[in-house]
């Protein structure tokens, strides 16, 4: 009886760990979103690449496109910051009106995620939320990240651009989030950009940008990681005018303490997570084994160069890892005991399950930003692999690779940054609107709650199928591709039609497959819950 008693027990605190929603924040620190950046000499195809796993259920659950608009000398550009709406009954951000700044006369189109992701001139950009010091945050000015991300995807064609018209907006409108890192990847190269408020009650921004080498591989895991910035190497730094005078005139560095390093002056605290920490070395670990980094150092390099040349495949298991085969599963101290006082592993706790579980054991140092936490996520609400690729015209060089819900029970499906539109699944608002079957991200969702019961059996079942499936992805591009660049030189708008429909096909296809998966979970194993 007190191993059942104890069961019991184990199942009442998951499920009240599992209904709670703690995707944004915990401790006061950031706990979501991973992205990696890849330069055009360390990926097998020669790509530029960035990504996102936009890991929080507060944001929008849909995606649509956006169009290229001509705009009148007279026109406005409305600004909107985000804000939590906790009025519903699954809370949202919404996005009030702060102001309007003159428009430009030609917004570029682009792929409107909730970070916009990429535009239609392969402009590509990822996101990781660091929080840094709270002091730093202003409430004088107008933008904030999503903001910030959407006027570049308006108005710009290359990282450096990107980077340059945010510190001219910053410094006229003012930065209002916490501490963000952009990664701004375009068709030669890609950067991090990482930005930080001025001070309480002030208008700016404090940043820097690094650039990551063409032949290396980077990461950032919701922590600053840009140390020592050197303004002498230009093509491989930028940097806003004030980068040291914030950190002087607040106490926080000082030119006898040596070098200045933005991350210890701005994001001190980031280096002391391990939620982030782990994530960077498991990253630079799959892509460099041979450089032995230590899973318990304080820092890393800033990027390193992969031992083989990294293919999107690659990337896409790194994102739905889960520590596995490392001392860093949590199954390691899931345990309960027996009548007899015998220590056994619970039912529930198979081997890899995908939701953390050092909430309760306080495993690697218990939840939130001190805490462990892998890259996948059960609260990703979408995730993103772009490919900026300078050989082939724009409508068919850009390519988002896009997954709904937890990426390890999930397909990442093609969008090409030339289509018109998406599958209607797609564009269907999800989550605040409630369980809707013609939703893509309820559709994922619903798999991944489902397969999470029992993942040591269900999670061979779901990659059973959309292994195959993202082979298929793989193997059919090149073709794809080559029949699309014909086309374009024919008439870029048949192209644009080609590929659009390429992408509604798939996308109105993963959905129905991911219902069909988890219909079929029900009935393999309803005898066994």
């Amino acid at each position: 009886m007190k191993f059942i008693h104890n069961l019991c027990l184990f199942l009442i605190i998951v499920i009240q760990v599992f209904a709670s929603d703690s995707s944004d924040r915990e401790d006061g620190r950031p706990d979501g979103c991973t992205t990696i950046t890849v330069g055009k000499d360390a990926s097998e195809d020669g790509s530029v690449m960035t990504s996102h796993t936009c890991d929080s259920h507060r944001t929008r659950s849909w995606l649509d496109i956006k169009p290229a608009r001509k705009h009148s000398k007279e026109s406005l550009a409305v600004i909107r910051k985000r804000e939590l709406d906790d009025s519903r009954a699954m809370p949202a951000y919404k996005h009030t009106p702060v102001g309007e700044m003159a428009q430009v006369p030609l917004t570029h189109g682009f792929i409107n995620t909730a970070y916009p992701c990429m535009n239609d001139h392969q402009l590509a950009v990822g996101e990781s939320t660091f929080g840094g010091r709270e002091i730093l945050q202003s409430d004088s000015g107008w933008i904030d990240c999503q903001a910030l991300v959407r006027l570049m995807m308006e108005r710009c064609v290359t990282a450096r651009q990107a980077i340059r018209l945010a510190d001219s907006l910053t410094l006229r409108y003012g930065w209002i989030d916490e501490g963000e890192c952009l990664t701004i990847a375009d068709k030669k190269e890609v950067w991090h950009f990482e930005i930080v408020g001025p001070g309480k009650g002030k208008k700016g921004a404090v940043w820097a940008a690094q650039r990551v080498p063409d032949g290396h591989v980077s990461v950032n895991a919701n922590a600053s990681r840009i140390r020592q910035v050197d303004l002498f190497k230009k093509d491989f730094f930028m940097a806003s005018q004030n980068l040291t005078q914030v950190a002087q005139d607040s106490g926080w560095w000082s030119p006898d303490e040596g070098p200045f390093e933005f991350c210890y002056a701005y994001d001190p605290e980031g280096r002391l997570s391990l939620a982030a920490r782990r994530r960077e070395w498991r990253v630079f670990d799959l892509v460099s084994p041979s450089l032995h980094l230590h899973p318990e150092s304080e820092n890393y390099p800033f990027s390193v160069k992969p031992d083989t040349l990294v293919t999107l495949s690659k990337l896409m298991h790194i994102f739905q890892d889960y520590y596995e085969n490392t001392p860093y599963n949590f199954i390691k101290d899931i345990t309960v005991a027996d009548d007899s006082g015998r220590v056994v592993i619970s039912p529930l706790a198979n081997p890899f399950m995908p939701y953390d579980m050092n909430k309760i054991f306080k495993i690697n140092g218990g939840w939130g930003w001190r805490g462990e936490r892998t890259i996948a996520r059960w609260y990703t609400m979408y995730a993103t692999i772009t490919q900026s690729r300078a050989w082939m015209p724009d409508a068919v060089g850009g390519l988002v690779w896009l997954a709904f819900d937890n990426v390890a029970s999930s397909v990442y499906v093609p969008l090409y940054c030339g289509i018109t539109d998406v599958a209607l699944p797609y564009k269907t608002p999800g989550r605040v609107h409630g369980y809707n079957r013609k939703s893509a991200w309820w559709a994922f969702n619903r798999l991944g709650t489902l397969s999470a019961q029992r993942w040591g059996d269900m999670r061979h079942d779901v990659r059973s199928v959309w292994d195959s499936l993202q082979e298929t992805f793989l193997v059919n591009q090149p073709d794809i591709e080559k029949r699309a660049c014909r086309l374009y030189k024919k008439d870029p708008n048949n192209a644009r039609q080609y590929l659009t429909q390429y992408s509604i096909r798939w996308g109105n296809e993963v959905v129905e497959k991911a219902l069909q998966i988890g219909d079929s979970l029900w009935t393999k194993y309803d005898e066994k819950f």
